[in-house]
């Protein structure tokens, strides 16, 4: 990679050296006089609709831009973010609201906008491009390219003029202009470089399969990194991160290593004690700038709080201890009140900013929570959650005092108090009075998958059959609302379906139809699941170097297709298609899956091999299928008590290695062995609930003894 940020940085140079700073143009729109709307208006996302009434001349990515800009012969400036990302925000208003820069780009571009969130593929492969040249990446993303869709150019944020040392879009856009006219050539050999880059990115030949010394060496970079005073690891920002956490739980699982289990315990709990929770309405926000946890990034995105409250949901399963069963409930809590749809679907993400402010609808001042609580009580509560006269929330740049306080908590003496709860309701029904936050109403499929999933999970292990109703509605809203009838579709929004699904949405939504199957025993959701993984296969599959590319083969072709399986923010699509696979061998017995799982794992392994720590939720897969992993199946009457007592009592304990199947003999239906042949011949004993546990391809004695059966299941 070094060699292509150099190549990239070289073009730079020798495109802009000798280039002067052109004066900046002339306004030729006016806001109260020109077109209100552009093309944006007529969009779904609200990431573009933000920009809607920008003096640029935005287009959606999409044939017509394209076409134009081969028209007029001009390069494209496209423009990559989402709706609650705070330096997209602060561009906009700096720069694409600026009718000086809105001619620069009018003139001589083509200018795209594109949200990241409904076209992922796009964004990763730009942004790819991105780190390439410049050696880092973020959004919003800047790119200039061909109208063919070749990257010359990659940035993140730019200011309107030259700041800091940082130049801006004054300075950068008639360069470009310029070199687009006069050093094409130029052009032309970076974007050959760029495209070989990234074709040799994605074309890796697959190397060996995962080894135990790998695993271990993950666990040893979390424990070299891990901070022992306030948890998390490596230094600030500090992202929550929850499937390194839950690659840890399961790491102390399958090695009885108890150092695992507290660092993963340690951050889980500190996490909760900062201001990254919102101890006034629940949820987490998107991560903390500092250490201790306590300065968040404010915006509240729906994939954290799937992840998020899995970890703390299987922190509660082996440890029992209650702060984690508390923080996954208020976690789902705040989906259910605040991020749930009629129809079923979950919302995307709660932006940082309201009233142009970040964070200003989340402080609080200790005058306004006195006003609210009463000079008695607000003492007591502004000791619990250090609230000072001063503040505690310093300007970020000055550090001076703002007499602004993020709530968050010392320690957890005061779990369970009601007095604290009613206080904090309070101060709730306050807060929803103020100016909210944007919220992103667009219903993705894939992180509707994680959050099928983690309401799943919980239903069973915080017994909360709510939970479970949530996950089931949304499930069946987006199978049959988000979707041509044959295949997935992206996003659903204002009653619209649209765009073609990637490989997270088929993943992800395969995963929550898997933990409901375990969580109901309802045949149709591993008939689905089943379904979806086929489909992903047959569209997604890489038959000549393994692993699935994030687009389609019927998707739109982009300069590469791309692949990767880096666990970032959330899993990748790659690594949970390879827990499926796992689960799908060792539910149905069809070791097709177990194939196509080493294939993708072999696809991935140098990458792997060379960060471990990146690709978390890939190695928990792994030690699924190879860390004494369990298949149960249970038959007997599901109208029977002691069925029922079997089925939860066996639910109830913490083996995250296995799966769990069950064959009602209520109507002797054969649904399950029609999915799963190999369950044929396992029968009730003696009209008994009888249990079966095999493990390492061998199977232990059928018992209708439940205590017999557990110790199989924990041998």
């Amino acid at each position: 990679m070094v060699r292509y940020q150099q190549i990239g940085l070289l073009f730079l140079l020798l495109v802009f050296s000798g280039c002067t700073s052109k004066t900046k143009a002339d306004s030729h729109y006016d806001k109260n006089k020109g077109l209100k709307m552009n093309r944006l208006s007529n969009e779904q996302s609200p990431y573009l609709l933000q920009h809607a009434d920008n003096p640029v001349d935005w287009y959606p990515w999409g044939k017509e831009a394209f076409e134009k800009a081969k028209e007029l012969d001009r390069p494209i400036f496209l423009s990559i973010g989402y709706s609650t990302c705070h330096w997209c925000h602060v561009m906009e208003h700096e720069s694409f609201e600026d009718d000086s820069v809105a001619k620069l780009l009018n003139d001589s571009f083509i200018s795209i906008k594109v949200d990241r969130e409904e076209l992922p593929e796009i964004d990763h492969v730009y942004m790819s491009v991105c780190q390439a040249m410049t050696g880092g990446g973020g959004w919003p993303l800047t790119i200039v390219m061909t109208p063919e869709k070749e990257p010359f150019f990659a940035g993140t944020y730019f200011p309107k003029d030259k700041r800091g040392g940082r130049s801006g879009l004054f300075q950068i856009l008639p360069m470009i202009t310029d070199a687009w006219t006069s050093k094409r050539q130029d052009i032309m050999t970076s974007v050959g470089q760029v495209k070989n880059y990234l074709n040799r990115l994605n074309s890796k030949p697959a190397g060996n399969n995962f080894s135990t010394e790998l695993i271990t060496r993950a666990y040893d970079q979390f424990r070299n990194g891990f901070d022992e005073e306030y948890g998390g690891f490596f230094r600030a920002p500090k992202f929550p991160s929850p499937h390194n956490l839950i690659f840890l739980m399961r790491y102390y699982h399958s090695f009885d290593n108890k150092i695992a289990l507290d660092m993963a315990t340690k951050t889980l709990k500190q996490m909760r004690l900062g201001g990254i929770y919102d101890h006034i309405g629940f949820g987490f926000h998107r991560y903390s700038t500092d250490r201790h946890w306590f300065v968040p990034h404010f915006e509240k995105m729906l994939y954290d709080q799937a992840m998020i409250a899995m970890a703390y949901t299987e922190a509660y399963h082996i440890t029992g201890d209650e702060i984690f069963a508390q923080t996954a409930r208020e976690i789902f809590t705040y989906v259910l009140r605040d991020m749930t749809a009629s129809e079923g679907g979950f919302y995307s993400a709660e932006d940082a900013d309201s009233e142009g402010e970040e964070g200003k609808f989340y402080i609080w001042t200790e005058q306004e929570i006195t006003e609210v609580l009463g000079k008695d009580y607000s003492k007591e509560f502004n000791d619990i959650f250090s609230i000072t006269t001063s503040g505690n929330y310093r300007d970020e740049s000055s550090g001076k005092e703002t007499r602004l306080n993020i709530p968050h908590l010392k320690n957890y003496n005061a779990n369970g108090n009601n007095e604290l709860e009613s206080a904090r309701e309070k101060l709730f029904n306050v807060r929803e009075k103020r100016i909210h936050p944007l919220k992103d109403d667009k219903i993705l499929t894939d992180w509707n998958g994680l959050m099928i999933a983690a309401l799943a999970k919980a239903a069973i292990v915080l017994d909360e059959p709510v939970y479970l109703d949530a996950a089931e509605k949304a499930a069946e809203f987006a199978l049959h609302s988000i979707s041509d009838g044959e295949r997935l579709l992206k996003r659903y929004r204002n009653g619209v379906a649209a765009l073609d699904a990637h490989l997270d949405d088929y993943a992800f939504m395969a995963w929550g139809l898997l933990e409901l199957y375990e969580a109901t025993f309802a045949i149709k959701y591993l008939s689905q699941a089943l379904d979806l993984m086929n489909i992903m296969v047959e569209d997604f599959w890489d038959d000549k170097n393994g692993g699935f590319f994030l687009g389609s083969d019927q998707s739109e072709k982009l300069i590469v297709r791309s692949k990767t399986a880096y666990d970032g923010a959330i899993p990748s699509g790659n690594s949970v298609a390879v827990m499926n696979m796992v689960k799908l061998t060792r539910m149905t017995g069809n070791t097709n899956w177990a194939e196509l799982a080493e294939k993708t794992i072999r696809a991935f392994s140098e990458d792997v091999n060379r960060v471990p720590t990146g690709y978390t939720l890939m190695l928990t897969a792994f030690m699924f299928d190879t860390q004494n992993s369990k298949e149960i199946v249970i038959v007997g009457d599901s109208r029977d008590r002691n069925t029922k007592r079997f089925l939860h009592t066996i639910r109830a304990g913490y083996a995250p290695h296995k799966v769990l199947l069950f064959k009602d003999t209520a109507g002797n239906d054969n649904k399950l062995e029609q999915l799963a042949s190999w369950t044929s011949t396992q029968n009730s004993i003696n009209g008994k609930p009888t249990v079966y546990v095999c493990k390492n391809f061998a199977c232990n004695q059928p018992t209708s003894d439940l205590q017999t059966a557990l110790s199989f299941i924990n041998e």
